[in-house]
């Protein structure tokens, strides 16, 4: 109640006993939400329910400074129009991997933003707290943060976009790995001949399963198709066109067969998928499943789920991931003392 999570609603009286004083959630608390992508740039502003108040696209160019410029300016904007809401930072889902103490990018190969600290240049332009998140964490974070992954102690969401990435639960706890790299399955490589990938390598399994590699399949296949996005792509699959089934039916294959390093190396009870091809899996999600059954070594096959629209988990990931390193529990638990620092002080890192 001191930090404004919750506020003192309506006074209920009863037949018996005192009045009691009804408790609610504040919805004068909101975060910004942001998911970058390598072409455009989601923001949203979210209350602590998980409710949209506001959300718009920017578009993403190469120069960091340039799109963080642009961000910056839709986000002066949005306070002003939600001027009556206490904003309490600023949540960021990345498609790379965030080192847990210093927040800076590790590996982003899809961005190209390199040696651009996106932390301490938001947090100087908006003088809220930032917090940074890899996108497959972030959205993992969402699942439990409300309320969706009850009873789960291990498992694993894939994230399928321009990339493929990977968030790991593991008894109960979100699992980063020494650097904050674990969950990188999207750059193991599955041919060696396979097409050049953005890390540096060939053939890695994003280059096959993500929604760049339907893409990329329906482009070589049917040269003479107007080149499309994956929305577009997953339209006509629905309609039946016969290039955009072939294509995204072998993403799904390929998405299938390359969980078959995730239940050999983690075992999970559950396995949770995230991204654009969900809005077709109904038709394409069986395809994944049977590959999946097909690549269990011994046991029950892992639980296969979706975790819903990828930019809508991602936003509510972001949000998540702020709200839960802002909670007095974790900065109780995760910090040196009980009390958060202005942005920009030496003392203000908590720890993921």
């Amino acid at each position: 109640m001191e930090e404004g999570w919750i506020r003192e609603g309506a006074l209920v009286r009863r037949s018996r006993g005192r009045p009691s004083t009804m408790l609610e959630v504040s919805d004068r608390l909101v975060t910004f939400a942001l998911d970058i992508r390598p072409e455009r740039s989601i923001l949203a502003v979210i209350d602590l329910s998980g409710r949209f108040q506001s959300r718009e696209a920017i578009i993403t160019v190469s120069d960091a400074e340039a799109s963080l410029q642009r961000i910056v300016e839709r986000m002066k904007v949005l306070r002003e129009r939600h001027a009556d809401k206490t904003f309490e930072g600023i949540g960021v889902s990345v498609p790379g991997r965030v080192h847990p103490e210093t927040q800076r990018l590790l590996l982003a190969p899809n961005l190209n933003w390199h040696d651009f600290d996106l932390e301490v240049a938001l947090e100087k332009a908006m003088e809220l707290q930032v917090e940074i998140e890899n996108d497959a964490n972030a959205c993992l974070l969402a699942e439990s943060w409300y309320g969706r992954l009850a009873g789960v102690r291990n498992a694993v969401l894939v994230a399928v976009s321009e990339g493929v990435g990977a968030a790991i639960l593991a008894g109960g706890q979100l699992y980063s790995g020494f650097s904050g790299l674990a969950g990188e399955f999207g750059h193991i490589t599955i041919d060696p001949d396979g097409p050049l990938c953005g890390c540096g390598q060939r053939g890695c399994w994003e280059m096959a399963a993500s929604s760049r590699a339907a893409l990329r399949t329906y482009n070589e296949l049917y040269p003479d198709k107007n080149p499309i996005d994956i929305y577009r792509l997953l339209r006509l699959a629905e309609e039946n066109d016969t290039a955009a089934v072939d294509a995204v039916s072998r993403q799904a294959k390929a998405l299938g067969k390359g969980l078959r390093m995730i239940t050999a190396a983690l075992s999970p009870e559950l396995i949770l998928i995230t991204g654009e091809i969900t809005s077709s899996w109904q038709r394409f999600g069986p395809i994944v499943q049977r590959e999946l059954e097909s690549a269990v070594l011994a046991g029950p096959t892992p639980r296969l789920a979706t975790a819903g629209d990828g930019e809508l988990a991602r936003l509510l990931g972001a949000a998540a991931v702020l709200l839960q390193r802002h909670a007095s529990y974790h900065r109780s638990t995760h910090a040196p003392t009980g009390e958060r620092s202005l942005p920009g002080s030496a003392t203000d890192r908590v720890s993921s």
